[in-house]
């Protein structure tokens, strides 16, 4: 089997609460994804997608993953899609770093793998490791009030995994932790996400502050070097992500003691080929996983279930369901929550069938 040809579109993601904001004043309103699909001689096709939280979350942009797919793209024609070692060494010979650009080529070839054995991912990466993912719900950055509301409304169907957008204001940030901790049971999960917005002086004040909450901190500071600083002045539970980059940036986390679960997102690491290497060595080193991306719609969902449901539930700590977030459904046969909770197709692939005839022609197309 060969790569024939591959294509790439985008679409706009509108999100149903207007605005999504995180730290440092950053927000997105209608995200910007590219779907793209691989197409093969023998007449399979695989979907993938990337979606970069807006330009200043980390170094990727959604116009980004489109020159970069421009980039590489003609350098994988005739290549064996399912041989992911060989095409994963392809993008990375012909495309340094620039994650997000591979990730949507890897997973589609992931997709025509799992069509062409007519096994679904999550078989493939591993088996089912358990029958139903729990799932977070991401409290856009507001006022403390706002914010507490959020959290009870989204409590109330379903949800008990909550992570706020922290990293503005200190002395904010303090009461927008203490006001939904408040509300909560106990149990439910609480996590202040600071998305790298807080300098070490800030970080320090807002974790000794919290000190007495049930409470996870994660990733504070921009630098590994800062959070394992503000890791070692706190015995609240500690999640890194926008350093945990690959599996060496893991590695030196795990040699420094530096956090207690990682942020996985697929997207950030290149695709499931490395995210299955990463959550592999998370499982054997005994580091629970939130498994998500930084954002997308259904195929993206798709894809963050099928790695979430092959990894054990003692060490899926939660992940994301995008999806329910925007107005636009791009894929059927996609994952959909139910009370907090969603799971994957048993459907060969992803599972999931895009509506490429409501998505307009192709901005790319090689082959």
């Amino acid at each position: 089997m060969k790569i024939t040809a591959i294509k790439a579109w985008q679409i706009d993601l509108p999100l149903k609460e207007g605005r999504y904001s995180w730290s440092n004043g950053n927000f997105v309103e209608v995200f910007d994804t590219t779907v793209v699909a691989v197409e093969t001689d023998a007449g399979i096709i695989g979907y993938g997608e990337s979606c970069p939280l807006g330009s200043a979350y980390l170094p990727a942009f959604a116009g980004g993953v489109r020159a970069g797919i421009a980039e590489i793209a003609p350098k994988l024609i005739g290549l064996d899609p399912t041989n992911l070692g060989a095409l994963n060494r392809r993008m990375d010979a012909a495309l340094r770093g620039h994650s997000a650009v591979k990730a949507p080529i890897d997973i589609a070839c992931w997709d025509i793998l799992g069509k062409v054995t007519n096994l679904p991912l999550h078989t493939l990466l591993g088996g089912a490791a358990q029958e139903r993912i729990a799932l977070y719900r991401a409290i856009s950055q507001q006022p403390p009030e706002q914010m507490a509301a959020s959290v009870a409304a989204y409590r109330a169907e379903g949800y008990t995994k909550f992570q706020l957008k922290v990293g503005g204001d200190a002395d904010e940030d303090i009461a927008r932790i203490h006001a939904c901790r408040t509300i909560l049971a106990p149990g439910d999960v609480l996590v202040a996400d600071a998305n790298t917005g807080w300098n070490r002086a800030e970080a320090a004040r807002v974790v000794a502050a919290v000190s007495d909450l049930d409470v996870y901190v994660e990733q504070p500071c921009a630098s590994f070097e800062e959070c394992l600083s503000i890791r070692r002045r706190t015995a609240l539970p500690f999640v890194l992500d926008e350093v945990i980059t690959d599996s060496e940036a893991l590695l030196r986390g795990l040699a420094e003691d530096a956090m207690d679960i990682v942020n996985l997102k697929i997207s950030k690491v290149g695709g499931l080929t490395k995210a299955r290497l990463i959550r592999d060595l998370c499982v054997e080193t005994g580091i629970a996983m939130t498994i998500e991306d930084t954002w997308g719609g259904d195929i993206v969902t798709a894809t963050i279930a099928h790695l979430a449901l092959s990894t054990p539930t003692e060490f899926c700590f939660s992940a994301t369901d995008f999806n329910s977030y925007g107005t636009r459904e791009i894929a059927t046969g996609a994952p959909r929550r139910k009370n907090g909770f969603m799971t994957a197709s048993d459907a060969p692939g992803l599972g999931v069938i895009p509506l490429t005839d409501s998505f307009g022609p192709p901005a790319l197309s090689f082959g």
